[in-house]
C-alpha cells in the first residue's frame, strides 16, 4: 500500500485512547480496527478478516515468546508456593535496610541480566518484587527501574539478542560489518547511557516529580501498595511449601544459564561459530523457550524429590502461572497486531516516515538529531524498537552513504537511541507491558508515571545529537548530553523535595 499520512492515525488513536480512558485492551482493539478499516477502504467484512489475518500472522511468528511467558509464569508461581520467595524476603529484610538499597539492587540486577529485554523484565520483577513490597516501594517506581534496565541495557550489550537485531537491519548485500558497527554505536547511544545515569540518581535521591511523585505520595499515605500486591493471582500463589533461599536462587541461575546456552546453541556454536557470531545469529525467542523449559524441569527435580512442595500443589502452579500471564499475553498479541497493521504490507507507516526523512536529508549536520526524533516517534507509535531499526537503518545507509563511515555510525547510533526512547515511552511496547507485569503495576499507571522521565532524558539526548551533528564527533555529543543531564539532576536535587524517603 502506498504510504500516506493516514498510516499515523491508528497507533496515535490507540495511544490517545489508552492514556485518556486507561483501558488499554479496548484502545488497542479500536486502533487495530481503524487501521484495518483504512486498509480495506471501509469494507466492514474485509476489515474483520484483515484484523484476524494480521493477528494470526504476528502471533504465529511470536508464539515462542508466548510459550516462554507461560513457562515463566509457572516457574514464578511454583517458587512462590514453595516458600522460597518468603525465605528470600526474610533474608533480604536483615541485609537490605531501606527503599534506596532495594531499588539500587533492582537496578544492579537489571544491569546484570542484559541478554534479552523480555527475560530481563520478568526475571528482575520476580526476584525483587518481594523485597520492594516489604519496604513499600511504589509499584510504579519498581516498574520504571525494571523498564529502564531492560531495552536501555540490552542495546548497550554486545552479547545480547539486540545486537543481532541491529546487524540484521542492514540492507541486503551490504558490505558493512553489522556487529562492528553496533560496537561503535555503544558509547554514543545517548538515551541508553543517560537513562542509566538518571535512573541511579532517582533511586539514590528519592526525588520524584510529575505523575510518579503523585503516585508515590498516594501510596505512602494509604494502603494502596499493599492492596495492589494482594491480587487474586498472588493470593492463589501463597506459600504452601518449606523452600529456602537456594530454592529461589538455583532455578533463577539455571534459567539464566540455560537461556545463554540456548542463544549460543541456536546461533550455531555447535557448528563451529565463535561466541560473538553465535550470539549475533541466535534465535532469541526459541532460546528463551529452550532455557525456560530446562529451568522448569530442573525446578521440578529440585522440589519434588525433596518434598519442598507436594506434587498436587506443584501441578496447581500450571493454572496459576498461566492465569497470571494472561493480561500480558493478551496485550502483547494486540500490540503485535497493531504493529502488523502499520507494517509495509498494510498501511506502510515506515514508508511514510522514511519519505519524510529522505525529504529532509539535505539538513546535513542535523541528521543525527532528526534520526533520533523520527526513530523515537516511530517506535512510540508502533511499540517496536526492532521494527524501527529495520525501517530506518537502511534509510540511514542510503542517505549518509557507506563511504562516510563516521557519519553512518552517528546516524545509526541516533536511530538506536531514539528507538529505545520511543519503545520505553510507548504504552503498546512489549517491554513496557512486561515491565508492568513484572512489577505487578497497573499498565497505564506505569506509562503515565515514567513518561516525564523518558521525555526529560530524551531532551538531554537530543541536545547531545545536535552537538554530534555539528562536530561529527560522538564523544562531543556524549559530553554535551552528560553536562545537560548533570544540570537537570542538579536542579531536581536542589529544587524538589524527597518523595520516596529511605527507611534506613
Amino acid at each position: 500500500m502506498a504510504e500516506t499520512v493516514w498510516a499515523v492515525f491508528p497507533p496515535m488513536l490507540t495511544i490517545v485512547l489508552a492514556l485518556a480512558t486507561k483501558e488499554v485492551y479496548m484502545s488497542l482493539l479500536i486502533g487495530i480496527f481503524s487501521g484495518a478499516m483504512l486498509y480495506t477502504d471501509f469494507n466492514v467484512l474485509q476489515t474483520i478478516l484483515t484484523m484476524f489475518a494480521v493477528m494470526e500472522e504476528k502471533v504465529g511468528k511470536n508464539v515462542n515468546i508466548l510459550v516462554f511467558l507461560v513457562i515463566l509464569g509457572i516457574i514464578v508461581a511454583a517458587i512462590t508456593r514453595s516458600g522460597a520467595t518468603a525465605a528470600y524476603g526474610s533474608w533480604a529484610a536483615k541485609h537490605i535496610k531501606g527503599k534506596r538499597s532495594s531499588l539500587l539492587l533492582t537496578a544492579l540486577l537489571g544491569l546484570v541480566i542484559f541478554i534479552d529485554d523480555y527475560f530481563n523484565c520478568l526475571t528482575v520483577g520476580t526476584v525483587m518484587r518481594p523485597i520492594t513490597d516489604k519496604f513499600k516501594v511504589s509499584g510504579a517506581k519498581l516498574a520504571y527501574i525494571i523498564d529502564a534496565t531492560a531495552a536501555p541495557v540490552c542495546i548497550l550489550a554486545p552479547v545480547s539478542s539486540w545486537a543481532a537485531a541491529v546487524g540484521s537491519s542492514l540492507p541486503e548485500g551490504s558490505t558493512i560489518d553489522g556487529f562492528g558497527l553496533f560496537l561503535q554505536t555503544i558509547p554514543i547511544n545517548l538515551y541508553a547511557i543517560l537513562t542509566m545515569v538518571f535512573m541511579v540518581f532517582i533511586a539514590w535521591t528519592g526525588r520524584d516529580f510529575g505523575a510518579m511523585a503523585a503516585v508515590v505520595r498516594e501510596e505512602r499515605t494509604s494502603s494502596a501498595a499493599d492492596e495492589y500486591s494482594g491480587d487474586d493471582d498472588v493470593k492463589e500463589s501463597k506459600k504452601v511449601g518449606n523452600g529456602t533461599i537456594a530454592d529461589l536462587m538455583l532455578p533463577i541461575f539455571v534459567l539464566i544459564a540455560a537461556c545463554v546456552f540456548g542463544m549460543l546453541y541456536t546461533g550455531g556454536i555447535m557448528e563451529g561459530k565463535g561466541i560473538a557470531d553465535a550470539f549475533a545469529d541466535c534465535d532469541s525467542s526459541k532460546s528463551l523457550v529452550l532455557g525456560s523449559f530446562i529451568a522448569f524441569v530442573f525446578m521440578a527435580l529440585l522440589y519434588l524429590p525433596r518434598r519442598v512442595i507436594s506434587f498436587n500443589h506443584f501441578c496447581e502452579c500450571f493454572g496459576i502461572g498461566f492465569k497470571a500471564m494472561v493480561p500480558a499475553i493478551f496485550i502483547l498479541c494486540l500490540a503485535w497486531t497493531m504493529s502488523g497493521i502499520v507494517s509495509d504490507k498494510y498501511l506502510n507507516l515506515g514508508g511514510y516516515v522514511g519519505g519524510i526523512v529522505n525529504a529532509n536529508a539535505s539538513l546535513g549536520i542535523f541528521l543525527p538529531a532528526i534520526f533520533f526524533v523520527v526513530a523515537m516517534f516511530l517506535a512510540f507509535a508502533t511499540g517496536t524498537s526492532w521494527g524501527t531499526f529495520g525501517i530506518l537503518i537502511p534509510i540511514a545507509v542510503a542517505v549518509v552513504g557507506v563511504e562516510n563511515y563516521q557519519g553512518l555510525v552517528l546516524a545509526v547510533a541516533s536511530i538506536l537511541s531514539g528507538a529505545v526512547a520511543g519503545d520505553h515511552a510507548s504504552p503498546i511496547s512489549d517491554t513496557t507491558i512486561l515491565a508492568s507485569a513484572g512489577a505487578q503495576c497497573n499498565h497505564i499507571e506505569h506509562v503515565n508515571t515514567q513518561l516525564p522521565y523518558v521525555l526529560l532524558v530524551a531532551a538531554c539526548s537530543f541536545v547531545g545529537y545536535i552537538v554530534d551533528g555539528i562536530t561529527q564527533n560522538g564523544w562531543a555529543g556524549l559530553g554535551a548530553g552528560l553536562i545537560c543531564m548533570a544540570a537537570v539532576c542538579a536542579v531536581i536535587y536542589t529544587k524538589l523535595p524527597v518523595v520516596e524517603k529511605d527507611d534506613e
